[in-house]
């Protein structure tokens, strides 16, 4: 198995407390950065997919607020995830981390095969960077305990549905340490 992490959305603008999502983000906050210092003492690839809109982007013309605009400090990675220069920075104009970024031909290059995807929201942008993630011919790990929703039920109802999945275990969610006890087992291929 050759991982790569990919943290979705910790974005500045999602701790701003106006949002309702903030509290929920840092409750999973340590997972996050539990989840980064392992990843990187292990040498896998650390992918931050960031949210970065245009100010009158198409998405904000339904019920969605207006935040992480390009070149704004919002739509810079939290303070309390340290950036590595090892590390990547994505900046995506959907809600998924495929949609017209190139991650997949990086991820290729990387020989990655299995992707290990934790952030916000779980029911909207994690969820979607998963399932392009499978259509793209990944083993893909949501880390349930890495994740949040703006609310506490979104995230365990998403979850609930998703555990069932007949993907499984191409497609799972599993917490952090079930998917590094598992990794762990696995042989990293040549």
């Amino acid at each position: 198995m050759r991982p790569a992490v990919i943290i979705v959305d910790m974005v500045k603008d999602n701790l701003k407390p106006e949002y309702s999502i903030s509290a929920h983000v840092r409750n999973v906050l340590p997972s996050v950065q539990r989840l980064l210092t392992v990843a990187r003492a292990r040498r896998y690839p650390v992918i931050f997919a960031c949210d970065s809109f245009l100010p009158d982007d198409f998405v904000f013309r339904g019920k969605m607020k207006p935040h992480s605009i390009q070149g704004t400090e919002g739509a810079e990675i939290m303070d309390e995830l340290s950036l590595e220069p090892t590390d990547l920075v994505v900046p995506k104009r959907r809600f998924s981390a495929f949609f017209g970024t190139g991650l997949e031909e990086t991820l290729r290059g990387w020989r990655v095969d299995t992707l290990a995807i934790a952030g916000v929201a779980t029911h909207v942008c994690v969820l979607m960077t998963a399932m392009d993630g499978i259509c793209h011919d990944f083993r893909v790990t949501v880390l349930k305990d890495c994740c949040a929703s703006y609310r506490e039920e979104i995230h365990e109802s998403t979850v609930r549905i998703y555990e069932r999945s007949p993907l499984e275990p191409l497609f799972c969610f599993l917490t952090l340490d079930d998917f590094l006890a598992i990794e762990e087992t696995e042989p990293t291929p040549p």
